[in-house]
């Protein structure tokens, strides 16, 4: 169950909140308003074994990925998530930010999903509002749009107006 909230709420956010050094390289252009990064999971301390209970309100998580211009390609950045339970049940309601770490700056994102508890569910897409940025994405807006391939997560940034 909660790796099927981490996954969806992989925001990149949607998910995120960390801090951050700069990664090596960005997306082609730092300053394009238009761009695709893949996410991977970085392997974080597992849950133990065992009957979970289900999330209560204030119940918190977070993760962190790796970004990359293309699966399997070099990585370019990171970014780092944090997600709240602000409506318990079935389904429940989390609120994520997270930010990534680009070379030409930071980005910051925000979303509130409904998340199906079913392990057998299937995780639909979803849209993270960008809040802000430093550097050359400084004032930055526009969002996000989230989607699974296979052991990554596309993440298609918009930050047009």
């Amino acid at each position: 169950m909660l790796r099927s909230i981490r996954t969806f709420g992989a925001l990149a956010a949607a998910g995120m909140a960390a801090s951050a050094a700069l990664a090596t390289a960005a997306p082609a252009s730092a300053a394009e308003d238009d761009f695709t990064l893949y996410a991977k999971e970085v392997p974080g301390e597992e849950e133990g074994e065992g009957e979970q209970q289900a999330p209560a309100v204030g119940d918190a998580f977070s993760f962190a990925d790796d970004l990359y211009r293309d699966k399997g390609g070099e990585k370019v950045g990171r970014d780092g998530v944090v997600c709240t339970v602000v409506r318990a049940g079935n389904p429940m309601d989390i609120q994520c930010a997270g930010t990534f770490v680009l070379s030409g700056g930071q980005i910051t994102a925000q979303v509130l999903m409904t998340v199906p508890l079913e392990e057998s569910a299937e995780l639909p897409e979803f849209d993270a509002s960008v809040t802000g940025g430093t550097d050359d994405y400084r004032g930055a807006s526009g969002q996000i749009h989230f989607t699974e391939d296979g052991d990554y997560q596309r993440l298609d940034f918009d930050l047009g107006d």
